[in-house]
């Protein structure tokens, strides 16, 4: 079945038809361009949003990069950056594929169709100017035939009529002879016009326009046909992208089983596992029993170089500075100018402490020193902190762990020279045996340099040994108090200050320094003061600087001094590398406190 023989009579109706499609096939490529529209910004949104959760620091700096949680987000973030790069594509391939195929092939339809169009108006204009022609001719056929039988009617009543001369008879007669001959050629034409409008009307009802009808008809299948491979490409071009969209969503899945809490806690601890012991208990202090003031200068045990010594019930003579001379040698600190301070020299005044009243300098110690509850504050170094080449800016797990790092990296660069010193030594050798390859001087430079380098990097991986070492023996010790701590039982509280009764003693405990005394019983006379001026015979005379305490520090080991956030303190002496600054109180006391808990500024 085709238009050209079904539809013969519905021009009007295939006019309509055709133009209906064009439109559906015009409205189709917009729908798909607004589906690009579409596609484009939500592929630009999915990539804006990618873009706002990313990590701003690089993920080697980036500690959070660590744990799997930050891990797994990451993932999840980079596939759905892959997503929308799917969606783009997806618009690519429609505005390629639909929109630009679709949108060329309308226009070439469209002048088929208006040709078709063109080519039946015309015939129909032909058709219809025989039509009127045949018309034309029929009504003069017909008026011919009036005036024939009118003029042989004339003739005839003349011959009849006995009045009328024969010369009037004669030319009616010829009258109605010439009407009777018009009239026959009229008929001949109108039957000529009326078998030629026959032809024509057959060949335009059976041939002509069943043709164009059946062009426009194939023409309107190619349409459609386009069209509905225009719909199998929208589905296809999603298709096309939904095997890279599943591993897309596959690998969020991935990412997602990819969590691992206890690994994260280990991470967390890898990170900022500080190597500090544990505070040890809170002593306890008997304010029970008045401390009675000596009635002479003999009882406070001064020593014989007349300067006073402090000492409590059942306290050591040890130093009470951990980092001190005896326990470990320190460089002397330097000045602003850079030159030594005269109150660190061997021979430099005294602390200006010693001057002090014997009991002030009692209570301003035990203030000092008091001890606190231990703060669960994160030790974290400060922006203010300089940062050490040794790290000894760092707690002493974190101080060791990067220690460790840089050593791996030396030893990397290290075995990477000497690779290159071998291939050097191969190629010199090769020009020295084929010297049309090269000139074998020409690597001497090359070979100089690798072996400074590699002296360098020796160099360096033994100091970088030797700080791991230190660190990792701190570290150890700091392990060893905590667990020592943990496990003895506590002291008892410390006995009250004896009576000033039992102070002639006082010399003969001076001759016990060097050892550690062992506690007293109640009631007996204990000297105390101890060397007081030998302990702070390395202070400076002034403050080099000032400090401002960035977290709460609980100075329960001997030698350190308790600190709250927020406090300002002074500078005392610079950190020597071992990771500790002393400072001192604003209402008096001295001691050794972390660097990294510390933001300084020297005068």
């Amino acid at each position: 079945m085709d238009w050209g023989t079904e539809l013969w009579d519905q021009f009007e109706v295939i006019e309509r038809h055709t133009q209906w499609g064009l439109d559906l096939l015009d409205k189709y490529v917009k729908f798909v361009k607004e589906r690009i529209e579409v596609e484009q910004a939500y592929a630009k949104q999915l990539r804006s949003l990618v873009k706002k959760y990313l990590p701003k620091r690089p993920a080697k700096d980036d500690p959070e990069s660590k744990f799997s949680q930050q891990q797994s987000f990451a993932q999840i973030l980079q596939e759905v950056n892959d997503f929308a790069g799917q969606r783009e594509l997806v618009a690519e391939n429609l505005s390629v594929r639909v929109c630009l195929e679709l949108a060329k092939y309308s226009q070439e339809i469209k002048q088929e169709r208006k040709m078709h169009f063109q080519e039946g108006r015309r015939a129909q204009q032909q058709l219809e100017s025989g039509f009127k022609q045949l018309e034309n001719s029929k009504r003069k056929f017909e008026r011919d035939c009036r005036e024939a039988e009118k003029a042989a009617q004339t003739a005839e009543r003349l011959d009849q009529d006995i009045n009328a001369t024969k010369a009037d008879v004669e030319k009616a007669k010829q009258q109605a002879h010439l009407r009777s001959h018009m009239a026959e050629e009229s008929k001949n034409e109108y039957a000529a016009q009326l078998q030629r409008f026959n032809r024509d009307q057959a060949h335009f009802y059976f041939s002509q326009m069943p043709q164009i009808f059946d062009k426009l008809q194939d023409m309107d299948e190619r349409r459609a046909t386009h069209l509905a491979a225009g719909y199998g490409l929208l589905s296809e071009a999603e298709l096309q992208v939904v095997p890279i969209i599943a591993k897309c969503l596959e690998g969020m899945k991935v990412a997602a089983a990819a969590v691992d809490t206890k690994n994260d806690s280990q991470v967390l601890i890898e990170l900022h596992k500080s190597g500090f012991a544990r505070p040890g208990d809170v002593e306890f202090e008997d304010f029970s029993q008045r401390m009675n003031r000596a009635p002479s200068d003999s009882s406070l045990g001064t020593p014989s170089d007349g300067r006073p010594e402090l000492r409590g019930p059942g306290r050591s003579r040890a130093k009470r500075w951990p980092f001190g001379k005896k326990n470990k040698p320190r460089p002397l600190p330097l000045s602003p100018l850079g030159g030594p301070l005269p109150s660190a020299l061997p021979n430099g005044p005294p602390s200006p402490r010693s001057g002090l009243d014997p009991l002030a300098i009692l209570s301003e110690i035990s203030k000092s020193v008091k001890p606190r509850l231990a703060s669960f504050r994160s030790l974290r170094g400060s922006r203010g902190t300089v940062v050490t080449e040794d790290f000894s800016h760092l707690p002493p797990e974190q101080q060791r762990k990067r220690l460790q790092q840089q050593l791996e990296e030396r030893n990397r660069e290290l075995q990477k020279e000497v690779d290159q010193r071998e291939a050097l030594k191969k190629m010199k050798d090769v020009y020295e045996k084929t010297p049309q390859m090269g000139d074998p001087a020409s690597l001497e430079p090359q070979i100089a340099e690798t072996l400074n380098n590699i002296e360098r990097l020796k160099l360096e991986v033994q100091k970088y040994e030797a700080w791991l070492a230190e660190a990792e023996s701190r570290v150890l010790s700091n392990r060893g108090d905590s667990l020592s701590r943990h496990t003895q039982p506590p002291d008892p509280p410390a006995s009250a200050p004896p009576d000033s009764s039992s102070s002639s003693n006082s010399g003969s405990q001076d001759n016990k320094e060097s050892s550690e005394e062992p506690p007293l019983e109640e009631g007996q006379d204990t000297p105390i003061y101890t060397e007081f001026d030998e302990d702070f015979e390395e202070e400076p005379a002034s403050p080099i600087g000032h400090c401002v305490a960035i977290y709460h520090f609980e100075g329960s080991s001997e030698g350190t001094i308790s600190m709250a956030e927020g406090e300002d303190l002074s500078l005392m002496e610079e950190d020597k590398g071992d990771g500790w600054t002393r400072v001192r109180r604003k209402q008096g006391g001295e001691g050794y406190v972390p660097t990294s808990y510390l933001r300084v500024t020297l005068n």
